[in-house]
């Protein structure tokens, strides 16, 4: 008489190919590291060449500027002296300075606020107004030039450092793209335990959110300050002053001044190391949370 119950057969181990002991080929492994830093050593020489030509250089004498020696015999380092002794070095970087720090705090106050509002607010027509700040992405500055121009004439500001720096208050498009984007990889119950605690939107967006977006911040306040620091278009425009250049403008007026003559390329060649040697510094100080706010930019997690 047959069995009700269901037949059982014994189970048959599964066997499972283990990975552990697989070792890679090492001769294709180091091949394949050589030509990475290969490859990493050959662009960063292709960029710090230039820098390293621009500082022997500034270090030669007028005869000795643009021959094939990478070591400058003798050293001139008086060169960096006579710069500060023809031109006045220090008030225009004093002006960059002034510029460079007041667009920063501005540019970096005016779209982050712009940017919590557009990621974390909800509110009627915000991706319409996200479109519009995109679509001024795609306007070049020279239609804008004029306009501008008028502008702050008829508020009797030409001639005067606000120009450089001002209109920063009014955010800037691509930064507001990138924070928005930044803002957006954060967890919305961070904002909702805010609430839950009583804090306002503003709380919110200054005691939790800017601190978790420093690396962000970061990276626009590097941007930002080397677009005002090597401006050269806005103080063209709006500078008559001498008192009042910035350093892109009092180079080229330094240019005109060593030209009548025999020009003398070491010394603008020192005042161009100068002028260099600020950003240079800023991003090997910062290069770690630039990197970090660029990498992490519109990653959603």
């Amino acid at each position: 008489m047959l069995s009700s119950q269901p037949v059982t057969q014994p189970l048959k181990p599964t066997t499972r190919t283990s990975t552990v002991g697989r070792t890679t080929n090492p001769v294709r492994y180091w091949l394949g590291r050589l030509l990475i830093y290969t490859a990493l050593l050959f662009f960063a020489l292709l960029f710090i060449v230039p820098f390293v030509w621009l500082v022997s250089n500034s270090l030669k004498t007028a005869e000795q500027a643009f021959d094939a020696n990478w070591i400058p015999r003798p050293i001139m380092w008086s060169n960096y002296v006579r710069i500060f002794q023809e031109v006045p070095l220090l008030l225009m970087a004093r002006n960059s300075v002034i510029v460079a720090v007041l667009g920063v705090l501005a540019v970096v106050l005016s779209s982050s606020m712009i940017a919590y509002g557009l990621a974390r607010l909800r509110f009627p027509g915000a991706g319409l107004v996200f479109a519009a700040v995109l679509g001024t992405m795609m306007m070049p500055g020279a239609v804008t030039m004029i306009p501008g121009y008028l502008i702050w004439k008829k508020l009797n500001l030409v001639n005067t450092l606000y120009p450089l720096w001002l209109g920063n208050l009014f955010g800037s498009s691509f930064y507001i793209f990138m924070l928005r984007q930044f803002l957006l990889t954060l967890p919305q119950e961070i904002i909702d335990a805010g609430r839950v605690d009583g804090a306002s939107y503003y709380r919110i967006y200054w005691q939790l959110m800017l601190p978790l977006i420093r690396p962000a911040l970061l990276s626009v306040t590097i941007f930002e300050f080397q677009a005002k620091w090597n401006d050269f278009m806005g103080p063209l425009i709006y500078i008559q002053n001498p008192d009042l250049r910035t350093l892109p403008l009092g180079l080229q007026i330094f240019v005109q001044h060593l030209g009548y003559g025999q020009f003398r390329w070491e010394l603008l060649f020192a005042a161009s190391v100068l002028v260099t040697l600020p950003m240079v510094l800023l991003f090997a100080v910062a290069q770690k949370q630039f990197i970090e706010g660029i990498a992490t930019t519109g990653i959603k997690g």
